[in-house]
């Protein structure tokens, strides 16, 4: 088969895929770990950091370089986001290689992955020399290469999907930048986060469907409604966490729950609470918004958690009556009621750094288990 499954991916695709699972798994977390710790703007240059490719281990290494105009260094935070951009790329290397040896029975199609990834490769230098319009304009020509690829192939090689899955993290990358670039940005960061668990949802649906393990139920159509259902829910929630994160809302209630301020429904000023966009040049580290607006997000946050409680207890409820899917329902139950406890816990300890990664951890597995059974619930063969 000179190297090929008899399903005609290549013999090791799946394994790389899995790889990229789990290292996509450890970005997001360490990202929310970088975030939680308020090294989020400790490299305020992209992609070196204070002009070195790793990170300075002294304030002296870095002289007068520009980016200490912007920000003063902290030898103890940049290594942070250095090494978060690095496991970023790794992973960005993985989804490359999938892309390409998916493609290679395409006409063209590997020609097509390295053209792209070449052209968004010198935007690279092009942005670092200050030539913004021009690197601009080659990121959208190589993601425009990719969407295009995507439209055309279809995914009985998985093709479609891994080049899909290569545009998201080029775009990925563009929102890191702009993470930094646009200080920490409310939108932006946000969007960061649902871009990374989209490039990991999509990972999980590749990796499965390369391993080619389906579950078989009669009524699997009607499942997996249900279960696309149960990850918009989700993917809203995790939305609104962002979103709640990223304007320091976490804590708006105090250590009060389930009321806020002593409040059942205290004064809040949602109008205000969910401005998208506020324009460039405003340094968001810490938040900007007042008391009444974080404590609306903070409501909206809780409130959508009892939906998605009320529904995955459901789904999990419907899982347990389905023959065979006594195991995934019990780790959909486990995970949903661990979530709920980890995010209590937030509130009522201040926000402790490892009880909210944690939190952030327990969103990713959440999505890992839906996407897992959507990817694999097929009717039985005839």
């Amino acid at each position: 088969m000179t190297g090929l499954s008899a399903s005609g991916l290549y013999k090791n695709f799946h394994r790389i895929a899995w790889l990229a699972v789990a290292l996509a798994l450890c970005v997001i977390v360490f990202g929310a770990f970088v975030r939680l710790s308020n090294a989020g703007l400790s490299c305020p240059d992209w992609p070196t950091c204070y002009g070195r490719a790793a990170w300075p281990s002294t304030a002296h290494e870095i002289g007068d370089h520009a980016a200490t105009a912007i920000r003063p260094v902290e030898v103890h935070k940049a290594w942070r986001e250095q090494f978060h951009r690095m496991i970023a790329g790794l992973l960005g290397v993985l989804v490359l290689t999938l892309a390409l040896v998916s493609a290679r029975r395409r006409s063209k199609g590997m020609l097509q992955i390295a053209l792209a990834a070449a052209v968004v490769a010198i935007a690279i230098p092009l942005y670092m020399k200050g030539q913004h319009v021009a690197a601009s304009a080659l990121a959208i020509v190589g993601e425009g290469i990719l969407l295009a690829a995507a439209l055309r192939w279809s995914n009985t090689d998985l093709s479609r999907a891994s080049a899909l899955t290569l545009a998201v993290i080029i775009f990925q990358a563009l929102l890191g930048m702009w993470t930094v670039t646009w200080l920490l940005k409310p939108i932006v960061v946000m969007g960061h986060l649902l871009g990374g668990l989209l490039t990991f949802s999509l990972l999980v649906w590749i990796a499965w469907r390369a391993t080619n393990q389906p579950i078989r139920l009669a009524d699997a159509v009607s499942v997996r409604r249900l279960i696309m259902l149960g990850i918009a829910v989700l993917g809203v929630q995790i939305a609104l966490g962002g979103w709640t994160s990223a304007n320091y809302a976490a804590l708006a209630c105090g250590n009060d729950f389930p009321t806020c301020v002593g409040q059942w429904m205290p004064r809040h000023d949602f109008r205000e609470a969910f401005v998208l966009w506020r324009g460039i040049g405003v340094d968001y580290e810490g938040g900007i918004l007042d008391g009444e607006a974080r404590i609306a997000i903070q409501l909206a946050h809780r409130a959508m958690a009892m939906v998605v409680f009320v529904y995955l207890l459901g789904l999990m409820v419907k899982l347990l009556r389905t023959p065979g899917m006594r195991g995934w329902a019990s780790l959909l139950g486990a995970l949903t009621l661990l979530q709920v406890g980890l995010g209590i816990a937030n509130v009522k300890l201040s926000l402790p750094l490892a009880v909210a990664v944690a939190h952030n951890a327990g969103a990713v597995l959440l999505l890992f288990v839906l996407v897992s059974l959507l990817a694999r619930l097929r009717t039985p063969e005839t």
